[in-house]
């Protein structure tokens, strides 16, 4: 086994990756496999390095002017000057002259010189670089300049400059000629600065990898889905939703646009944006921003939803029909959509304004898929967000709604004194699943939806228009579709649907409490990797079974809510393929970002955790 050069806690200078500059570091950790120091910056960040890429401190000891001068009455104390030409000392007639007009005190100019630092070191300049960063190769074109590099080469000019012309000894003229030169040079180095800058910004717009599909996939879904959910909606209406009745006959555009319906739409829209803005519920901070801000959030969706409760229940006994809902189903999906279009404009106009630091990491810089992803990462009016208020709010909690919707429906349509269990069971599951989303609404805050889609047409149209109405598809289809379930047959449904349920939430409560507080005593059982950022990976509890135990159990309470529609028809399973479908391309998606970002402890995770969302199939 190779021995260590370097040990736990010693202080160093290590390469910066892609750059010849050396900074001060502190070595945390030493990977006998690979061969790898873990160290931390001064700024907290940690890195994997090579040990050719650490230095001892001693190798960048510099040797102070006057003490290399090997002269016998140096060695015996004398004050005399030194005949040595050190790099900072002006020439011999220099020094003459301006000792004429000005004779400063030797020893505390010498003292002063001395203070200038100059760091970070640089050993030498090269071209092509190869490093690791995470355990991922960093290449450096010979036509780019780094930024870092940049920025420290300026300060240093700076910094020598004030030190040369506060404690110089150089005649007027010899000064002027230096000044010129500095201000050259920092010129120069500012426009190279600019040029990087474009370089990158058109070399990341062209080579940043689109997701969905590039830009033809994002028009082909925002094009799609509107087409798929007015399809869907029409084949649940037909007598005989199967396969061979498909496409089911168009309605009038009168059956399908009416401005009362989608003013009703609007005022359920801000009216729950009135409840989100109630000053009830504790505020926490979400995630850091690249910035390291942390933005405020109120939690307060669960009593948004309580209120909305009893505001639904006030206009039942007043008379409101809710049947109306049911009967303008198709007009209400599609004023939703009308409007999830027109806020994904009003989303992609102002995002245009702000600054870059606040745009989104998926955005590319296309117009059209900036469009479909969003550009901006946190769109706030004031106080008022309105990505995380669509998250969970008028989508959500209109869901519940719309289940209601067609619970009552189905008593009126089939004449029923009750609802049929079938329908209860999909009521009560569904319920369910929103509750525990409201009452953990802080949980929301870590997820890829917040820290780093944009909010554009992709989340404006799922949460708006595809949650209300297509996950309460199999409510829908029970309304002109009973089916009759045995208790028996209806208890494997439950059983099936709690299993999904204490997966999915153990697993999240268990990834939330650990981002909260990895110290917590309560997870002290729990074995992790170390990352190169600071952040450990959990290779135990549910998440030592599958990478997203969290999808799976999602997986399973789709399945119980389409089991209780029975199996005449393939319809009411359209959720479960589409959530599929769905999951497994988060996970991919998931895979991508965590493979980038952890490098060489994300391969170790994978080669512990072999199973992405199925234990022995997938």
């Amino acid at each position: 086994m190779p021995s260590r050069k370097f040990a736990d806690g010693e202080v160093v200078r290590g390469r910066w990756p892609g750059s010849s500059l050396y900074y001060e570091v502190e070595i945390l950790s030493h990977d006998s496999n690979s061969q790898l120091y873990t160290v931390k910056y001064k700024d907290g960040t940690e890195l994997e390095l090579k040990e050719n890429d650490i230095k001892p401190l001693t190798s960048f000891k510099q040797r102070k002017s006057g003490s290399s001068s090997s002269s016998p009455s140096r060695r015996r104390g004398s004050r005399s000057r030194s005949r040595s030409r050190s790099p900072g000392r002006p020439p011999r007639s220099s020094r003459r002259s301006a000792s004429v007009s000005h004779q400063p005190d030797v020893k505390e100019t010498k003292k002063e010189v001395l203070e200038v630092k100059l760091t970070p070191l640089v050993l030498k300049p090269f071209g092509n670089s190869i490093s690791r960063y995470n355990g991922e190769p960093e290449r450096i074109e010979r036509n780019e300049v780094p930024h870092k590099s940049i920025q420290e080469k300026l300060h240093l000019s700076q910094e020598s400059s004030y030190g040369s012309t506060q404690y110089s000894l150089r005649p007027r003229r010899e000064e002027i000629k230096f000044k010129e030169m500095d201000s050259k040079e920092e010129k120069v180095v500012a426009k190279a600065r600019a040029s990087s800058s474009r370089t990158f910004e058109v070399t990341s717009t062209q080579t940043k990898d689109l997701e969905f599909g590039g830009v033809p996939g994002a028009c082909l879904i925002m094009l799609g889905l509107p087409v798929l959910l007015l399809l869907l909606l029409l084949m649940c209406k037909q007598p005989d939703p199967s396969l061979l009745n498909f496409p089911p006959p168009l309605p009038a555009f009168n059956d399908l646009w009416e401005t009362r319906v989608f003013g009703a739409y609007l005022l359920w829209f801000f009216l729950q944006a009135l409840l989100y803005l109630l000053p009830i519920g504790k505020v926490v901070e979400g995630t850091p921003l690249t910035d390291g801000r942390r933005l405020k959030y109120r939690l307060n969706g669960f009593y948004a939803f309580v209120l909305t409760a009893v505001i639904i229940g006030a206009s039942v006994c007043w008379g409101v029909e809710l049947y109306y809902v049911y009967n303008h189903f198709l007009q209400f999906a599609l004023g939703a959509t009308a409007f999830s279009v027109a806020l994904s404009v009003y989303l992609y106009a102002r995002a245009l304004k702000v600054p870059r630091n606040e745009l989104s990491p998926a955005s590319s810089g296309n117009a059209v898929y900036d469009f479909f992803v969003g550009h901006e990462l946190n769109p706030r009016i004031g106080a008022f967000d309105l990505k995380y208020f669509c998250e969970l709010r008028p989508g959500l909690i209109g869901w519940v709604l719309m289940n209601l919707v067609m619970l009552l429906a189905e008593m009126r349509f089939q004449n029923r004194a009750a609802p049929s269990l079938a329908m209860i069971l999909v009521n009560s599951f569904q319920l369910l699943y929103v509750v525990d989303a409201l009452w953990n609404e802080e949980a929301i805050l870590t997820t890829m939806d917040i820290i780093h889609d944009g909010f554009g047409f992709m989340l404006a149209f799922g949460d708006l228009v595809w949650v209300p109405f297509i996950y309460s598809l199999q409510a829908f289809y029970l309304v002109r579709h009973p089916n009759e379930i045995s208790w028996p047959v209806a208890c494997v449904i439950i059983a099936l649907k709690l299993s999904g349920y204490v997966i999915f939430r153990c697993a999240n409560s268990q990834k939330n409490a650990f981002r909260k507080n990895p110290t917590d005593p309560r997870l002290a059982h729990l074995k992790t990797i170390h990352t190169s950022t600071g952040k450990n990976l959990l290779v135990s509890g549910w998440w030592g079974f599958v990478r997203h135990p969290n999808y799976l159990g999602d997986l399973i309470m789709a399945l119980a809510w389409s089991l209780p529609c029975g199996f005449n028809h393939i319809l009411p399973y359209f959720y479960v393929a589409y959530f599929t479908v769905l999951l497994v391309h988060r996970e991919a998606r998931d895979e991508h970002h965590c493979r980038k970002k952890y490098g060489l402890a994300w391969e170790k995770y994978c080669q512990r955790v072999p199973y992405r969302i199925f234990p022995y199939i997938y």
